[in-house]
């Protein structure tokens, strides 16, 4: 069952939901009669004509139902074509879909469709009997009817068929049609769309089939994003298909370390499955897009865009889609337009004056004007807002509900901080106003100190100072004052300096009453005063100012209430520790200078430490209370040699020690971080030691070694790791790897020791990505891993001395494979069948000496291939079609059995090519001059120059047409003989060649030796022991002489003999 396609219909009043047009009492009580009570389960209206007589032509009241009704049904029995009233319903039926566009749904009752289109079988005969003494008119309209009608998707009840089913799939159906058809009533009443739309359509121009880029120009908060909404919501039923993707320059982060390429290919992986709607989609390469909707017809709406490289991957080329296409894109950044050569622009205006006061009053008041008593009020707060339609909005919402009262006493506070031009600082200055008294300390927290922090660590370090901080995150968020980006939590430069200058205002004389202190020469200011309390202050944020300096160790001994400091710079005496308040949460403290913090140090409410790049040996001399500490940041303390005591360290969840390089071993009391998640030792490379009580912290789940070149093995097990970072001097991994069931990502890179991975890896089923890169020694991969099924990612740089063959790997759903450098790598396995394409990445496997893609039914071309390659089997890739590759080393053998969808241009290349080869083919192509049926054949040497040595191309075309028609496991020995004597024999070894293939090799004959004029290739076909011996009459041989030149050179010249009739046709190279 098929249903039809929906057209889009300009607007209409309709009377009913349904017109059904049938015939017959007993279709009419029966199976129509379960089809209108389910439509009329899910309220749907069908026109009902109980009370009209019938008669040969159908009435005014009968027309107007059908002209009335959104959807008409079309039941189509046997005895259908007997009621000229039912012919002429259908006339009328098929005349309204043409002329406004009503969704006709046939629905073929015990009948079939090509029997109403042709009108033939039983149908066409009550048809014939219908016709006869008509008018030939009324004769050729019915039959058009019918056959046009027949042509549409629908619906097809066959006998015995579960009709139950079938009634709730059309129910369902035309309900779903309903939906898509409604009006979009989601813009109805917004000032000035209409006027926009118009705008809109000349840029449009919809009735075009031209493929058409347009650009929504203007800055934020001008209504890009809406007018581009509403052009989707009414014109994506127009299109094959369609696709909003909103937001791009938020939801889809570039990361800074990205490559591209890779970029490209994440944008349009993002683009397509929504397009298609498809999950897991994969993106080989930027040519997916063009491939898939070169003859679509699309809608699709990029919102947001700041970026050139987003337009690159999703809508690069007109080219890409098919006629009619739109592809609209809204941005703020011109450039971005420029750059991808877009023409066609719109660029959204400010509203007017009448508009933006209509815009205000929509959202203030649900009309657009001003509710009686509040005109002056709405005008001048339009008036302070400006025309923008973010801001407009923004306060229409704010205002809505409030009395004339709450307005009077709102519009100081708008006059003094909203200039005359409306600016957005101080909207957004209004929003903060707005919030509640929590959120408003949440907000001023991350402009004085937490903005550019990790989301996790802001959660984690304020978890006790906020009722709910994600909660209080999350409303920043939604009213626009954060955002994420990377996983830190983000401010604007405005709002950034907004957050400060509320803080500053706390008390402008008086820093020391302030909450945070972020100006150096104001720190300095308080932490110089040794006489005035500052309990007030919780937090400072200081940049080293090189003319000021605090030399004092008592200088934050009266900052009682101080819970979070950030100190960059060498202005601050480090001894000055001693007296920070207990209550510090947060220390931030890059090249702090000491070798450890003074003895009177307390970290008991320290929940961040973030001493990276210091001078410490040790934290401290003695144990210290650590039950609040989680981050843990001692990076690139090249000095430090142990860490503390950890038995308090009970919430522990993040510690960095990358580049410590004189730590030696982590202290045995870590087993007591039940919450540690995270341990980072790369490179330190003095580490020998991880105890074994770490094996007792469930919750970690990254460890990273990579460059702890002193450590040799990880004896224990940890069950619950999911990322176990790399190890550079590895011997070894304990055989309990394989009890790890979480394992996701294990990374040995640069193990240059390491020479075997334990057979119980194959149990680690959750593996999703190992990297094996530069491990120099490892021999083998074990069998076991063709157990994991998850494994995603494959990395085998540089294994130089591995030689196994990919047999033992699970391919069916690795997505990446770095085999670079592997020399001695056999083959792929056998079944890969999902790999449409091969990465580049081959072509750089640069001494890759044999390749086995067989079995791989969906590659469908090859890329560039090294010039190491000696073996390429291709067997059995039936979708096979382009070879964008050369083959350069004249020893490759080539096997393309099966391949039958090689193009022309493909099997060319192979034929000029000085290789052995087993490929397709119907006839003994062209270029061969030498022909014969036999078992040998004769060359006549007069017809071709003579060096001291001649190459030929030789081969054989098996033309047998039945299943025993094939060389199995043996070879083909190709004799080659001048007046009785021997010159030269050839052995061509090959696996099978079936019916319709050509094996192709090439020979040389050292021409010193040669006594006659003529050469005598004889041919002859070795077999394995369990095959039948074959006809030779079932193949045919052929030759052509080779002329010596560098073969990459190969087909550029041809010069061709007129043939002898019967004879040999020669050609040159």
């Amino acid at each position: 069952m098929a249903t039809s396609s929906l057209t889009l219909l300009a607007p209409r009043n309709w009377k009913y939901h349904v017109f059904p047009s049938f015939h017959g009492a007993g279709v009419r009580t029966n199976f129509l009669s379960h089809v209108l009570k389910e439509l009329r389960s899910k309220g749907i209206d069908s026109f009902i004509d109980n009370d009209i007589e019938r008669s040969k032509l159908i009435g005014p009241e009968l027309v107007e139902a059908i002209r009335g009704s959104r959807i008409a049904i079309v039941l189509l029995s046997r005895n259908y074509a007997s009621s000229t009233w039912c012919l002429n319903e259908l006339v009328e039926i098929m005349k309204c879909r043409e002329e406004f566009g009503q969704t006709v749904m046939p629905l073929f009752y015990e009948l079939d469709p090509t029997d109403v289109k042709k009108q033939t079988g039983d149908f066409g005969k009550v048809l014939g009997k219908t016709c006869r003494g008509k008018e030939k008119e009324d004769i050729q309209r019915w039959k058009r009817a019918l056959t046009e009608v027949a042509q549409i998707a629908g619906f097809h009840s066959a006998k015995g068929e579960n009709e139950a089913e079938l009634i709730e799939y059309i129910a369902t159906d035309v309900s779903n049609k309903l939906n898509l058809s409604a009006p979009c009533s989601d813009f109805d009443g917004l000032v000035g769309m209409e006027s926009r739309m118009a705008e809109m359509r000349q840029v449009l121009q919809l009735d075009s089939d031209e493929v058409r880029k347009i650009g929504i120009l203007g800055p934020p908060g001008i209504g890009k994003t809406t007018i581009a909404r509403s052009i989707f919501n009414r014109h994506s039923q127009d299109f094959q298909l369609s696709v909003f993707m909103d937001n791009i320059k938020r939801k889809y982060v570039i990361m800074a370390c990205s490559d591209d390429y890779s970029v490209k290919l994440d944008f349009q992986k993002q683009f397509m499955s929504q397009l298609t709607n498809e999950t897991g989609i994969k993106i080989p390469h930027l040519g997916v897009a063009k491939d898939r909707l070169k003859d679509k017809k699309v809608l699709v709406v990029l919102d947001d865009v700041d970026q050139l490289v987003q337009l690159e991957a999703m809508a690069k080329e007109t080219s890409w889609f098919g006629p009619g296409s739109r592809i609209i894109i809204t941005t703020q950044d011109e450039n971005v337009l420029k750059a991808s050569g877009i023409d066609h622009i719109h660029r959204v205006n400010l509203p007017s004056d009448d508009e933006a006061l209509q815009m205000f009053c929509m959202y203030a008041f649900g009309q657009k004007y001003p509710m009686s008593g509040f005109n002056e009020l709405a005008y001048e707060v339009t008036s302070l807002v400006g025309k923008l339609p973010l801001g407009l909005r923004v306060m229409g919402s704010h205002f809505r509900g409030m009395s004339e009262q709450d307005w009077r006493e709102a519009l100081p506070r708008l006059r003094t901080h909203l200039d005359r031009n409306g600016e957005i600082a101080g909207i957004l200055k209004f929003s903060y106003d707005a919030l509640n008294d929590e959120d408003k300390r949440l907000f001023l927290h991350i402009a004085c100190f937490f903005s550019g922090e990790p989301i996790d660590m802001v959660e984690r370090c304020l978890e006790k100072c906020f009722q709910d901080v994600r909660q209080g995150l999350r409303v920043l968020s939604e009213k626009s004052l954060i955002y994420s980006k990377s996983g830190l939590i983000m401010m604007s430069t405005l709002l950034f300096q907004l957050g400060r200058q509320i803080v500053q205002k706390e008390s402008i004389s008086e820093p020391g009453k302030r909450q945070f202190l972020n100006d150096a020469i104001d720190i300095g200011e308080v932490l110089s005063d040794d006489k005035a309390g500052n309990s007030n202050v919780i937090g400072i944020d200081l940049e080293w100012n090189k003319d000021i300096t605090w030399t004092s160790e008592r200088a934050f001994e009266r900052l009682s209430n101080l819970q979070f400091i950030r100190i960059l710079g060498k202005g601050v005496n480090p001894l000055s520790m001693n007296y920070i308040s207990r209550k510090l949460k947060v220390l931030i403290w890059p090249m702090f200078p000491m070798p450890c913090f003074p003895s009177r140090f307390n970290p008991e409410f320290l929940v961040n430490l973030f001493v990276r790049n210091s001078n410490l040996e040790k934290l401290w001399e003695e144990n210290k209370p650590l039950s609040n500490l989680k981050f843990m940041d001692l990076s690139f303390s090249e000095r430090l040699e142990e860490l503390p005591d950890l038995s308090t360290a009970t919430s522990l969840y993040d510690v960095d020690l990358t580049h410590c390089s004189s730590l030696v071993k982590l202290p045995s009391s870590i087993g007591n971080a039940t919450k540690l998640n995270k341990v980072n030792l790369m490179n330190c490379s003095s580490f020998v030691e991880i105890p074994s009580s770490i094996t007792t912290i469930t919750s970690l789940k990254s460890l990273d070694l990579c460059g702890c070149s002193s450590l040799v093995e990880i004896p224990f097990n940890i069950e619950t790791l999911t990322d176990l970072g790399y190890c550079s001097s590895l011997v070894k991994l304990p055989s309990s790897i394989g009890n790890t069931f979480h394992l996701q990502k294990l990374d040995l890179s640069d193990c240059s020791s390491l020479v075997e991975l334990p057979l119980s890896i194959g149990n680690a089923t959750n593996l999703q990505e190992l990297n094996l890169n530069h491990c120099s020694n490892l021999m083998e991969l074990p069998s076991s891993m063709k157990k994991l099924c998850r494994l995603l990612l494959l990395e085998l740089k540089k294994c130089s001395k591995l030689e196994v063959v990919l047999a033992n790997i699970n391919l069916a759903s690795l997505r990446e494979l770095d085999l670079s450098d592997c020399y001695l790598w056999k083959s792929y396995p056998e079944s890969s069948p999902n790999i449409q394409q091969l990465d580049p990445w081959i072509g750089r496997i640069s001494r890759l000496r044999r390749l086995e893609l067989s079995g791989m039914r969906k590659l469908v071309s090859l890329p560039p291939l090294p010039d190491s390659l000696l073996v390429l089997n291709a067997e059995n890739c039936e979708s096979l079609e382009r070879l964008d590759c050369s083959f350069r080393n004249p020893e490759i053998s080539l096997n393309f059995i099966n391949c039958f969808k090689l193009n022309q241009e493909a099997r060319d290349l192979i034929i000029q090519m000085p290789t052995s080869a087993v490929f397709p083919a119907e006839e003994v192509p062209m270029c061969f001059s030498y022909r014969s049926s036999g078992s040998a054949l004769t060359v006549k040497l007069n017809q071709m120059p003579i060096g001291k040595s001649t190459k030929f191309k030789a081969g054989i075309l098996c033309a047998g047409e039945d299943e025993k028609d094939f060389i199995y496991g043996g070879s083909v020995c190709c004799s080659i003989t001048s007046g009785g004597n021997a010159l030269t024999a050839c052995y061509n070894k090959i696996e099978r060649v079936f019916p319709g293939h050509l094996c192709t090799f090439e020979v040389e004959v050292e021409t010193e030796d040669v006594t006659s004029t003529e050469l005598v290739f004889d041919f002859e076909l070795g077999f394995s022991q369990y095959e039948p011996m074959v006809d030779d009459s079932v193949y045919k041989q052929m030759v052509r002489y080779v002329k010596q030149k560098n073969f990459q050179q190969m087909g550029d010249k041809r010069m061709r003999d007129t043939p002898t009739p019967g004879g040999p046709l020669t050609q040159y190279y």
